[in-house]
């Protein structure tokens, strides 16, 4: 049964760090693009980040750009969202997800992604 599970997340103070992980099960996670979405209260779903099957190509959300960075390891079976210099405009459920469509680029859009994980919340409060 494919299977993505996010951990990772937690309570931290503006300007901390989290790094989040998202292992993937049943399936090879090596050949499929990825990407990070987080979802607010009362706000719609957004890309936070994606990777391409290589990983040589990223994207980021604006309001992300040089705060956070996606990696993966595909011998693991896992992606990573490094995030630094953390806001309270950060405070969300992160979600992973999974291109199953054979795609080598990522996509920016939710529709772009087959495969979700439960989410993991992560709150940036003093």
């Amino acid at each position: 049964q494919l299977q993505l599970v996010e951990s990772g997340g937690g309570l931290v103070q503006p300007g901390g760090s989290l790094r989040l992980s998202c292992a993937a099960s049943g399936f090879t996670l090596g050949t499929y693009a990825m990407g990070w979405f987080r979802q607010a209260p009362g706000k719609e779903r957004e890309m936070v980040s994606c990777i391409s099957v290589s990983g040589i190509t990223t994207n980021y959300a604006d309001s992300v750009k040089g705060r956070f960075t996606i990696s993966r390891d595909n011998a693991k079976n896992t992606v990573y969202l490094q995030m630094n210099s953390l806001k309270p405009d950060d405070t969300a459920v992160y979600y992973c997800a999974a291109d199953g469509s054979g795609a080598y680029y990522c996509g920016t859009g939710q529709h772009d992604y087959d495969y979700w994980g439960q989410g993991t919340q992560v709150t940036v409060s003093s």
